[in-house]
């Protein structure tokens, strides 16, 4: 086992990475209360829900449990409630931990569920996804979608601990396990040439579900998070560089309706369009942009998207979070390794990149 940790201060927190973690021992010193609300989905709880409530009942908690359907059309408010009925109905008080156990939506649901129920109760994180293991479930960022915008309604609420556990990973379908891969290649894209050689050599092994190399590339996609999120927690500089595909990703899903394309393949098709337009622009050469199609469609993932009608790609890039006045921020290459947040870009040139990466029929 590997732990990592975020460096909050007085909130710093483990992150547990390994494969058959014990979670009644992991978890103990991070389960304040005597309350437990598990939050997951139709899909695990068959498949992992009485393990995490029998580790938590032996630590002499009260633990009750919160079902979901599965998908990312119902990360709304609708179902948010049922969260907050779960809870209330059991009579959960202030000191009550909500542990997700479940992918990206599912921690995004609960961790967004605990930062308002009686104004925050504790969180904690335990991601059966190989997305929301790298992503998601560090750093603290929760929330749900809006007919009109992804995660656009929400709230930063960091984790007591989190619990990646990569023997999880089995059940995994190879499409989710592949969606993850496109966080993983993100950070490498924006931040580490080395690690873009490691995922150039290994790439077949993670996608084949291979646990020591999966573990290996949790926890250096972590670290980077981890220590992003320790220098802006709130997002007010260096964190938007996470959002690298995510502004031209966000569009893809919105258009598309949430759930028909995966977060991870939105996200690396939007990279591809973000690494086209920097090579339009004379950031990174052509060898550049053909290396990082190259990356993302051996970890079987798409780089191109249906056609979407400009006007409307525009119309959601225009309501993510990255614009400031007014003004939309892209994350953008100079070069592989080192990603930007720029407001000085070429529309038209960006109008191509997106343009150029769509399914012509």
């Amino acid at each position: 086992m590997q732990t990592l940790h975020v460096e909050l201060g007085a909130r710093r927190y483990p992150i547990f990475i390994g494969s058959d973690l014990n979670p009644q021992e992991l978890l103990e010193p991070y389960i304040k209360g005597h309350q437990v609300m598990i939050v997951t989905n139709t899909t695990v709880a068959p498949l992992y829900l009485d393990r995490y409530v029998r580790a938590v009942e032996a630590l002499g908690k009260t633990v009750e449990t919160c079902i979901l359907p599965d998908g990312e059309k119902y990360k709304n408010i609708e179902h948010l409630t049922l969260i907050f009925d779960a809870l209330l109905k059991v009579g959960f008080n202030r000191d009550c931990t909500v542990l997700a156990l479940g992918g990206g939506v599912i921690g995004d649901m609960a961790g967004f569920a605990s930062a308002s129920f009686q104004r925050g109760v504790y969180f904690v994180q335990v991601p059966t996804t190989l997305l929301s293991q790298v992503d998601s479930s560090v750093g603290g960022k929760t929330g749900i979608n809006h007919p009109l915008g992804k995660n656009m309604i929400g709230a930063f609420q960091q984790p007591q601990v989190v619990l990646a556990d990569m023997s999880q990973l089995k059940t995994l379908p190879p499409r989710e396990l592949s969606a993850g891969l496109a966080e993983v290649i993100k950070y490498a894209l924006l931040g580490d040439i080395e690690f873009l050689a490691w995922l150039e050599e290994h790439i077949d092994g993670l996608v084949a579900g291979n646990e020591n190399l999966l573990a290996e590339a949790v926890y250096k996609s972590c670290a980077h998070k981890a220590r992003i999120v320790a220098n802006d927690e709130k997002e007010q500089g260096e964190r938007a560089l996470l959002n690298l595909g995510h502004t031209f990703g966000h569009a893809i899903e919105s258009y598309l309706g949430y759930g028909e394309w995966l977060h991870g393949e939105a996200v690396a098709t939007g990279m591809v369009m973000a690494a086209d337009l920097s090579h339009r622009m004379g950031w990174i050469s052509e060898a550049d942009l053909e290396r990082t199609k190259n990356i993302i469609s051996r970890a079987q993932l798409p780089i191109i998207c249906p056609k979407i009608p400009l006007d409307d790609f525009l119309g959601f890039m225009s309501h993510d979070k990255k614009v400031l006045n007014g003004q939309l921020r892209l994350v953008l290459m100079k070069q592989l390794g080192q990603a930007v947040i720029t407001k000085e870009f070429d529309v038209e040139l960006m109008k191509q990149a997106i343009l150029a990466n769509q399914d012509i029929v």
